[in-house]
């Protein structure tokens, strides 16, 4: 496929460019339709108790959703702000599709005491289709901001609630992925200058990652005919797909400039880059594809598009990789400056091995209670749908907010646990979930059929461990009777069961997936295991740092949020796959090169050569793919939108721990204490792999000399390039530097 694919791109380049510029075309004019029909609801499990009863109650109750106006930061009692407040109220009854709008200064508690800010609640019709609830949201919103303007700006208005919070929370999520990518392009092109060294080189992997984006929105669009697509999705789509385009490109590009120090004919370097380098990037895709395949098995929306919108986003970007840049470098790669192998390029790297190898015992204890310690925190977490806070004090929902809890009671604007008693319940029934302990507050309604509507009041926020509490009690008491329960505490508790049903399943394919891939490309038994639990440790560590910031509130003001308590329900999952993913793919690469070490070369069957071979010839690719991506996703920590700090800080970290501290001393101090057994496996399935596994190629990695070497920080930035002479595991498999003539 790999030769078919490179003969294809270097006989027609510009069909393939093309096609290439059509699909981009396409996909920025086209498949951005996909922002225009996003779910923002992420907690939503189809089927669950919440979701029917929730649909039941929009059924029977004659109001639909309601939003509520806070005027605030003047004198509310004054008579200009009085009388427009009360034009602006009496507006809004006569809007078609409104039930009720309170007048705040003729009800009870809509006033504050202080006489510094007011509430106006308003009702909609229930009925009224999206297109419709849209619209008159929106024009009745409007008309209650005008109070400020009627008053010459001596009072703020901010208008939320259901039917606007989703979407004020997905646009802030869009603004700052768009603050995202205007911060970390100009910074990969620059780093990606000081690796390359040139222009020309430099931007193959952004035009690369922009027509992977490009067409990832195109099949995201397709997906979206059959399924909801979640805001978050987007957000996915760019992470990881600028990621990893720029990472594939990398390769691809130093691999090429090292074949044209051999090879004269740019044909011929680029047919022999993509049966090399292109096999890494083939195995690359499988394996990040492999991690996020278990998010397809929960039947969450949210979660099933981030499989979907992921899995998109890896394709598109292999192909890229694989067809795009060999067409590229065919037209113009000719203009590029070769670089041969160095053995200066390793030498930094050897030494860290080295050092790792002298005292193993000592380097494994050390890093893993380093990562234990990290990991902690991940003990105490919790999960929550959230609220108002997890947007920045600048956004109408959150100043919505911080005028209640400023100016109003606790508990003005706490969302119910809605209990639905149906038709056939025991009498007593009411009054036992009445008095279940942890209710504050009690209303009680009854709809046209009969049933009984109980809405409780937990103390806390909507979905916090009181309410989800309270939800559990009703669903206990009521045993075989006709109640159910809703409300955002009983979506986040569905949500829960569902992780707790599913997890497993999910987890079983990723693994077994990954270590048939991991046996495939070592054939040990051993070495998968190991890589495994080492993988786990560094995902653990930065889970329990953002545990520690964003749910426990140590630093979060220095990355622009706050200690909220829990974490966003979207950030562990989204972490645990993307990083889980990644980090694997850096386990392949210095397993490869210790492979092929281990069974060629001057130094075949000395696993402490063949440690120090892999690691040197690895390392500096590893570096600074790693950097790349923790400046993508570093880039996500520069909104205010709590959800998208959580995950750009996980996996920013997750990055970085793992491919630092664990991938350079833990990874080669744990292949020095498992000695040969690193490589075994019964006779069976030695024999299995022998005949079907991923063969390595003789490589120079085992015996070249090593030469000086260079400081760490100038990895990236030295004058032959980080990956010169060692390229991402080349020489094995799927790996480069092994084309089948060598197996």
């Amino acid at each position: 496929m790999l030769a078919t694919l490179a003969r294809t791109a270097t006989r027609r380049p510009r069909t393939v460019l093309f096609i290439w510029f059509l699909l981009l075309a396409v996909g920025l004019g086209f498949g951005t339709r996909v922002f225009g029909d996003l779910t923002s609801t992420v907690e939503d499990v189809p089927g669950s108790e919440s979701v029917v009863a929730d649909d039941l109650l929009s059924r029977l109750d004659p109001d639909g959703d309601d939003f509520t106006a806070a005027v605030f930061g003047g004198p509310v009692r004054a008579a200009d702000v009085r009388e427009a407040v009360t034009e602006a109220v009496a507006d809004v009854r006569g809007a078609p599709g409104i039930a009720v709008a309170t007048d705040p200064y003729e009800t009870e508690g809509l006033l504050a005491a202080d006489g510094k800010a007011l509430l106006i609640p308003v009702t909609l019709k229930s009925g009224l289709d999206d297109d419709a609830e849209e619209d008159v949201v929106g024009d009745v919103a409007d008309r209650l901001r005008e109070i400020g303007a009627a008053v010459d700006g001596r009072v703020d208005v901010a208008v939320s609630g259901d039917p606007l919070l989703g979407e004020q929370m997905g646009g802030r999520a869009q603004e700052d992925v768009a603050r995202a990518e205007l911060i970390t392009l100009p910074a990969v092109l620059v780093v990606l200058l000081l690796i390359f060294g040139g222009l020309r080189a430099a931007g193959l992997p952004l035009l690369v990652a922009v027509s992977g984006v490009a067409g990832a929105f195109l099949t995201l669009l397709g997906f979206q005919q059959v399924t909801e697509i979640s805001v978050y999705a987007v957000q996915v789509v760019t992470m990881l797909g600028l990621g990893l385009a720029v990472d594939y490109a990398l390769l691809l590009v130093m691999r090429f400039r090292e074949e044209r120090a051999r090879e004269d004919d740019v044909v011929t370097a680029v047919r022999a880059t993509v049966a090399s380098a292109g096999r890494t990037v083939l195995f690359s895709g499988l394996t990040v594809a492999v991690c996020l395949s278990g998010l397809v098995w929960f039947p969450s929306p949210f979660l099933r598009s981030m499989g979907l919108a992921a899995g998109a986003v890896v394709v598109v970007d292999m192909l890229a990789a694989l067809t795009l840049l060999p067409a590229l470098l065919t037209l113009f790669g000719g203009r590029m400056k070769p670089s041969p192998a160095t053995s200066r390029s390793g030498a930094f790297f050897a030494r860290l091995a080295r050092f790792s190898l002298r005292r193993p015992l000592a380097v494994v204890t050390a890093v893993v209670a380093g990562l234990v310690v990290l990991a902690l925190p991940v003990s105490g977490m919790r999960i929550e749908i959230g609220d108002a806070r997890q947007l920045p004090h600048d956004t109408e929902a959150r100043q919505l907010y911080d005028t209640v809890h400023a100016h109003f009671p606790p508990g003005t604007d706490t969302d119910t646990v809605d209990v639905l008693i149906r038709p056939g319940a025991e009498p007593d029934c009411e009054r036992k979930i009445r008095a279940l302990p942890g209710v504050t507050r009690v209303e009680n309604g009854r709809m046209t059929d009969g049933t009984v509507l109980l809405r409780l009041t937990a103390p806390g926020s909507a979905d916090g461990p009181e309410a989800t509490r309270l939800v559990e009690r009703v669903r206990d008491l009521r045993g075989a009777e006709p109640v159910v329960v809703t409300g955002d505490a009983a979506r986040l508790v569905d949500f829960r069961d569902m992780l707790a049903d599913r997890a497993p399943w999910a987890v079983l394919t990723v693994l077994a997936g990954l270590f048939v891939l991991l046996f495939a490309f070592t054939g040990s038994l051993l070495s998968p295991l190991r890589t495994l639990l080492t993988t786990l440790l560094s995902l653990g560590a930065a889970l329990g740092v953002v545990v520690w910031v964003f749910q426990d509130g140590h630093g979060a003001s220095l990355l622009g949020g706050e200690g909220l308590g829990a974490l966003s329900l979207t950030a562990p999952p989204l972490i645990i796959a993307i990083a889980f993913g990644l980090a694997m793919d850096y386990e392949l690469f210095i397993l490869a090169r210790m492979r092929e070490a281990w069974t060629s070369g001057p130094g075949a069957g000395d696993h402490r050569a063949a440690i120090v071979a892999g690691l040197r010839s690895s390392g500096r690719v590893v570096s600074c793919a790693a950097l790349l991506l923790a400046i993508v996703f570093g880039g996500f920590m520069t909104g205010g939108f709590s959800p998208i700090l959580q995950i750009g800080l996980g996996l920013t970290l997750a990055v970085l721990i793992d491919a630092t501290v664990v991938r350079m001393f833990l990874v080669p101090a744990a292949m020095a204490l498992l000695g040969e057994r690193a490589w075994w496996a019964p006779p069976g399935l030695r024999r299995l792999h022998e005949r079907y596994g991923l063969s390595e190629g003789a490589g120079p990695a085992a015996g070249e000399p090593e030469g000086s070497g260079s400081a760490a920080g100038s990895a990236c930035a030295s004058g032959t390039g980080p990956v010169e002479g060692s390229g991402f595991a080349e020489g094995s498999g799927f790996a480069e530097g092994s084309a089948p003539e060598a197996r």
